[in-house]
């Protein structure tokens, strides 16, 4: 039993595992139970869904304050509050990507909860990594600082032109080096046909699984602006990555109410710079006044300023019918993705 109290980045074991067991049940009990046949999900069930994940990671807070202390339950809500709200450009990109390859939404639930799996192990070797570097040096939270704040000043000024899927270079590198079916066959992935050429029994990948690869590497360029920010939120890998997959699980299960009515958070994008350049100059501003580090609760309070004001501007906004630009939603023929948060 003393294995279980050796620490594990920081932590004892036993919470990691404590953790990665409530991710499992969770995962055994939406596929198993919940969704265990192809069904579209309506906007009831998404919000019930979403309300538990929701709930059980703010419950989760009350774990870290039994173990942790008031601080880092401080230093996890904050995380859990950046982490959700970056995340929701993601959902635009899945819904442009479920738009592109015509993804019927009795599948769309499943390329999620398998993409969660490549999420949950993605985010955990990028968290892992941060940790160790940040670690050994620490002056790499200034350069994560500053990136946020750049980021975020670029996200105010600065707006990219978006990519049409069909020129995505990765999607044509995929389609050059796999046998790719021309259309869906139910919810498979992949599945085994005659050559055409040789008249062999050989393995072919769906479109079903080309959304579901575009979704991770979204993910993944989406990780980029989001795990610097929780690190500059709280050092503890525990923290970052606990926060990071309630955030994700949650908004992921919410995906099909807010991919119908994204265009109300339109102007969401002007709080999210604001929040970036925020948490990116909370490290300075610690330096400067010779803090040991931003004080959580401070940080806490204004994160939910900055985000409250923005959805409440973006809702008044939308609902006089102001919608800006770059929000407008593409038609089915000019489906588009972005490579990359706007930055």
């Amino acid at each position: 039993m003393e294995i279980l109290f050796l620490l594990f980045l920081g932590q004892p074991l036993w919470m990691w595992l404590v953790f990665m067991a409530l991710v499992a049940a969770l995962l055994i009990f939406d596929l198993g139970v919940l969704h265990s046949d192809d069904h579209e999900i309506g906007v009831a069930e998404s919000l019930k869904l979403s309300a538990m994940y929701i709930t059980l990671g703010l419950s989760f807070a009350g774990f870290i304050w039994w173990q942790m202390g008031g601080e880092a339950t401080a230093q996890y809500l904050t995380a859990f509050v950046v982490e959700k709200t970056l995340a929701m450009d993601n959902i635009f990109v899945i819904a442009l990507i479920f738009g592109f390859f015509a993804i019927p939404r009795q599948y769309q639930h499943r390329v999620l909860f398998w993409g969660i799996l490549g999420v949950i192990a993605l985010r955990g070797l990028m968290i892992g990594l941060g940790a160790t570097i940040v670690a050994e040096y620490h002056w790499v939270l200034y350069i994560f600082a500053a990136f946020l704040i750049v980021t975020g000043i670029k996200m105010l000024f600065v707006t990219e032109g978006d990519h049409d899927i069909s020129d995505n270079r990765l999607l044509k590198f995929l389609k050059r080096r796999l046998p790719v079916t021309d259309e869906l066959h139910g919810h498979a992935f992949t599945l085994k046909r005659a050559d055409p050429a040789t008249g062999r029994m050989k393995r072919y990948v769906t479109p079903l699984l080309l959304a579901l690869m575009l979704i991770e590497v979204a993910d993944l360029v989406f990780a980029v602006d989001s795990v610097p920010a929780v690190f500059t939120i709280t050092t503890d890998p525990y923290i970052v990555y606990t926060s990071n997959i309630f955030a994700i699980l949650g908004l992921r299960a919410l995906y099909f109410a807010l991919a119908a009515v994204l265009h109300r958070f339109a102007y969401l994008k002007y709080a999210l710079s604001l929040l970036l350049v925020f948490i990116g100059s909370k490290v300075f501003v610690a330096e400067a006044l010779g803090w040991e580090k931003f004080p959580p609760a401070w940080s806490l309070g204004i994160t939910f300023a900055i985000l409250g004001a923005g959805v409440a501007f973006s809702l008044w906004k939308t609902g006089r019918g102001q919608v800006p630009v770059h929000a407008e939603q593409p038609t089915a023929q000019t489906v588009a993705i972005p490579v990359a948060r706007e930055s």
